[in-house]
């Protein structure tokens, strides 16, 4: 019961920090400022490949239709993921959670 209630905490206290790893750059802040949260630290590492996924997007935008439609679901993809931050929810997503578990920071 005691590590339920340290999660909800951890999960109320750093809610809007969490937000802020699904803004472009700004994952940084959470990922270097809140190394002790959990749920910080969580999304963060999947801001961190979205990140990544982002300037792969930014070179192949010239490439018509694929490049584009890229941005456009990552651009979702994030709307949705800084819902669910703040919502508080441990949303893993499809394919970038995979990614991001890799990383030991």
């Amino acid at each position: 019961m005691e590590e339920k209630d340290t999660k909800k905490k951890d999960v109320e206290e750093n809610k809007m920090m969490a937000v802020l790893a699904y803004i472009w750059i700004l994952f940084l802040v959470p990922m270097l400022l809140k190394k002790n949260s959990k749920f910080c630290q969580f999304h963060a590492k999947q801001g961190l490949v979205i990140f990544i996924i982002w300037i792969v997007g930014s070179l192949v935008f010239w490439i018509p239709i694929f490049g584009q439609a890229l941005l456009l679901i990552l651009l979702v993809i994030d709307i949705i993921a800084i819902i669910k931050a703040y919502s508080g929810e441990w949303w893993e997503i499809p394919y970038v959670y995979d990614w991001s578990k890799k990383f030991n920071i």
